[in-house]
């Protein structure tokens, strides 16, 4: 299930999810209007470094009363951006035009990130949180593509198409 191209198709977005995908224009709805996959369609990179930085940092769980908040943000500052993966795909970003993307928006990030591991955590309720989860970053790409859209409005309405 890709709810991130699902959402994108929802709210119009389709030029931007024809990037990646075929575009069905007699689809019905969003599902039925994804085709199949033109590039590669995994959900985010492995990462090592994650790894590594989670099991480094889980002893800081064992401060008392700060030490989970606190756990959670120091991982929730690399994890977030993991969440808008295929949406940078999407985007075409270079590594260093990702990173100022994020770097932008980075307590955004952090936070979108310490909320979802946190929501994780939540023993019987963790399956259902990791899909609200990918629908909530889908939501929030639609968010930032739809100001980035208006932004673009706003510069050409300014100073003309040049």
């Amino acid at each position: 299930m890709d709810v991130i191209h699902q959402v994108l198709v929802y709210e119009g977005f389709t030029d931007l999810v024809r990037r990646r995908r075929k575009i069905i224009e007699e689809g019905t709805d969003p599902l039925k209007q994804l085709g199949k996959t033109t590039k590669s369609a995994e959900y985010s990179p492995f990462s090592f470094r994650l790894i590594i930085e989670f099991i480094v940092l889980l002893p800081v769980t064992f401060i008392p009363v700060v030490g989970t908040p606190l756990f959670l943000i120091l991982t929730g500052r690399r994890a977030g951006p993991y969440h808008h993966y295929r949406y940078f795909k999407l985007l075409k970003l270079k590594d260093k035009e990702k990173r100022a993307f994020i770097e932008r928006r980075r307590w955004r990030y952090t936070w979108f990130g310490a909320v979802s591991l946190a929501l994780q955590l939540v023993p019987v309720l963790s399956m259902l949180f990791l899909l609200t989860t990918a629908a909530g970053a889908a939501m929030w790409a639609a968010d930032l593509e739809k100001e980035h859209r208006r932004q673009e409005e706003e510069t050409h309405r300014v100073y003309g198409e040049a």
